[in-house]
C-alpha cells in the first residue's frame, strides 16, 4: 500500500528515526557525489499554491541529484480547488506522475489529493503543519547536539503551522516543548490536547518569553504573519512587543543554546540581526537540510530504502 507523508504522527517514533538514518547517510554521500540514481526515469510532481524560494529549490534539486525530474506547478498552473475539483487534479496528476509533493494553503485540500491520489504524496506545508520543516530541523538537532530526545524547545511567536508539526511530533519522541506566544495567537487546542495525551512529552504555553526560555536546548521562531496574513502585520508588530528573539533572550537561557528559524526571516521583527549572525544560529544548517530530510522522505516513500 502506498504511504503519503501528511503529517509527523503518521508515523512511528521508529520511522522517525530511520528518516534521519537515510538523511544522515544520503547527505554524506551527495557532499561526497557519490550517490547513484535511484529516481532515474521517474517524476515528481510539486503543486505550488503558496510560492517558496525554499521549497521549491529543495524539493526540485534533490529529486534531481537522485536522478530523477521534477515539474514545477505555480499557483497559476493549478488554481487548486478553484478552477479544478481537488479530487480530478490528484487522479490527472498519478496517472502522469510518480510522486506527488504539494504546498498548500488549505489542509483540507492536502487530504482530498491524498484520498485519491494513487502516488505518494508530500505536505510540503500548509496552513495547519509543515512537517518536512520539523523532519530537516530534527535532522539538524542531531547534529549539532548529537540527540532527539529529551530536548528543551522554546518556540517564541505565533502558534502557527510550525508549531503544530513539534506538537505532532512531541506525541511521538519525549520532549520539553513551550510555545511562547502572545494571548490571542496561540496553536490550535485540539493538537496540544492530541500532543499532551499521548502522554511522552511536557508541553507548556507561556506568554512570558524570558521565563520561558530558562535552560532551552533551542529557541525557534518564525515570522509573526506568515504568507496570506501579511494584511495584519501592523497589528502583530504591536501584539508581538517582547516576543523579539534577541541577544538578551538568548542569554537568558542560562547556557548555550542554538537559535533555529525555518525561514525567510524579517530581521529586526522576530529576530535580530545579531542572533541570525551569532555562531547560535544554524538557520542555513536548517535550510540546508530540507533537502536531506526530504530526500529520506521521498527515498522511504517510494521504497527505494
Amino acid at each position: 500500500m502506498k504511504r503519503d507523508f501528511l503529517h509527523i504522527t503518521d508515523f512511528s517514533s521508529d520511522e522517525i528515526r530511520e528518516f534521519l538514518e537515510i538523511a544522515t547517510d544520503i547527505k554524506a554521500r551527495l557532499k561526497a557525489r557519490a550517490t547513484e540514481a535511484p529516481f532515474s526515469g521517474q517524476t515528481l510532481a510539486m503543486i505550488f499554491a503558496k510560492p517558496s524560494a525554499r521549497t521549491r529549490i529543495s524539493f526540485e534539486t534533490g529529486f534531481f541529484r537522485l536522478g530523477g525530474h521534477a515539474v514545477y506547478l505555480s499557483p497559476q498552473d493549478i488554481e487548486i480547488g478553484k478552477r479544478e475539483a481537488v479530487k480530478d487534479v490528484a487522479r490527472v496528476v498519478s496517472r502522469y506522475n510518480d510522486m506527488l509533493m504539494a504546498r498548500l494553503f488549505d489542509h483540507a485540500h492536502l487530504l482530498e489529493l491524498a484520498r485519491h491520489a494513487s502516488i505518494p504524496v508530500i505536505n510540503g506545508l500548509t496552513d495547519y503543519n509543515h512537517p518536512c520543516q520539523i523532519m530537516a530541523d530534527l535532522f539538524t538537532i542531531k547534529e549539532r547536539l548529537g540527540r532527539i530526545s529529551d530536548l528543551r524547545i522554546v518556540y517564541v511567536g505565533d502558534g502557527n503551522n510550525v508549531v503544530h508539526s513539534w506538537l505532532r511530533l512531541a506525541a511521538r519522541l519525549p520532549l520539553h516543548f513551550t510555545c511562547a506566544c502572545p494571548q490571542n495567537y496561540q496553536p490550535d487546542a485540539e493538537t496540544v490536547r492530541l500532543a499532551r495525551a499521548a502522554g511522552l512529552s511536557v508541553v507548556e504555553i507561556s506568554h512570558d518569553p524570558f521565563s520561558a526560555v530558562r535552560k532551552a536546548d533551542v529557541i525557534y521562531t518564525d515570522v509573526w504573519a506568515s504568507m496570506g496574513k501579511k494584511h495584519e502585520l501592523k497589528e502583530r508588530i504591536r501584539h508581538f512587543e517582547g516576543f523579539q528573539v534577541n541577544t538578551a533572550l538568548m542569554a537568558a537561557t542560562g547556557k548555550d543554546t542554538i537559535f533555529m528559524h525555518c525561514l525567510p526571516a524579517q530581521r529586526g521583527l522576530e529576530v535580530s540581526d545579531s542572533v541570525m549572525e551569532s555562531p547560535a544560529s544554524v538557520v542555513f544548517d536548517q535550510a540546508e537540510n530540507r533537502m536531506h530530510a526530504q530526500n529520506a522522505i521521498m527515498l522511504k516513500l517510494a521504497g527505494k530504502v
